[in-house]
């Protein structure tokens, strides 16, 4: 139930002045980042501000990039709440709205014991027939879901369709664990750009990036040259976007990377409050990791 192998973007959420969504930039970014050879669309995750967006405006985020992208490569939409009931509802409009797969945080806030993390993604797996991928994040949300957790939700889910996880916790041996007791039961993407190959050599299928907005081919390249076996050219490009990543998350994300987008001529927009615009003596570093890396 793979839904894809390379690098997904976890696209921004392009603002006019006004804060409302630009989609005519929208569009431009996704011809962008097919015509750039990005292997899947994650759209209304933590890079496209959902916590910021209305209902209306996440469904039409997902109903325009569902539409717009016609089948060329798979789209997900991200649907997690720390509400269970409104998670499952995203979740079956996403479905209807004819999503590929779904992108589920773990709870936040309020945050969940591991049972409770068992019960919440499971109810939302039962509801809904496309394939999960679950989100570990617990830098943002303070809960983290352990790998035998993982298992457990894996096999209580009744329609077999909790199909991944992107696995953002910065934690490889807890990648390692979960690679390890899995055994290939659940595909592993990584939520870190400085850790795509790492993850690959764990078995990992790719990644859901940050970097894909703004490098989608060499993003793309990292996992595809690994897959194909030139582990060294796929290192050697992981080590070289080093720096870049590092400017990418020198503010909170999508700060940075909505600013190199405006920096590249993508027309991103600012960031919604609370986020604001990037610091003056931030966007210049940025700019140099930018220009060291060939895109600017």
């Amino acid at each position: 139930m793979s839904i894809f192998t390379g690098a997904g973007v976890a696209i921004v959420t392009p603002m006019k002045e006004d804060g409302s969504v630009n989609f005519e930039a929208f569009g431009e970014l996704l011809e962008y980042q097919i015509a750039e050879g990005t292997d899947c669309i994650i759209v209304c995750g933590t890079t496209g501000e959902s916590s910021t967006m209305t209902h209306e405006e996440d469904l039409a985020c997902i109903r325009f990039v569902i539409d717009k992208v016609n089948k060329r490569v798979p789209v997900v939409a991200g649907t997690g709440s720390n509400c269970t009931a409104t998670a499952i509802q995203k979740s079956i409009e996403a479905e209807k709205l004819g999503a590929d797969g779904v992108l589920l945080v773990t709870p936040y806030y309020n945050k969940a014991t591991q049972g409770g993390l068992v019960k919440h993604f499971t109810a939302i797996a039962d509801a809904i027939n496309i394939p999960c991928i679950l989100y570990n994040v617990p830098s943002r949300t303070g809960c983290n879901i352990l790998p035998e957790t993982v298992m457990e939700i894996v096999n209580k889910a009744k329609n077999k369709n909790v199909a991944a996880i992107k696995e953002a916790s910065g934690n490889i041996s807890q990648v390692a664990k979960l690679a390890s007791i899995s055994n290939g039961a659940i595909d592993i993407y990584s939520g870190n750009d400085d850790q795509i190959v790492p993850i690959l050599s764990l078995g990992g299928k790719g990644v859901i990036s940050v970097l894909s907005n703004i490098a989608p081919r060499q993003t793309h390249d990292i996992v595809a040259k690994y897959l194909e076996g030139n582990v060294k050219e796929s290192m050697d490009i992981q080590l070289k976007a080093i720096p870049l990543i590092n400017a990418l998350f020198c503010e909170v994300n999508p700060i940075p990377v909505k600013a190199a987008l405006n920096l590249m001529g993508k027309n991103a927009g600012a960031p919604r409050l609370p986020l604001t615009e990037m610091e003056e003596s931030n966007k210049e570093k940025l700019k140099i990791a930018m220009k060291d890396f060939g895109i600017l």
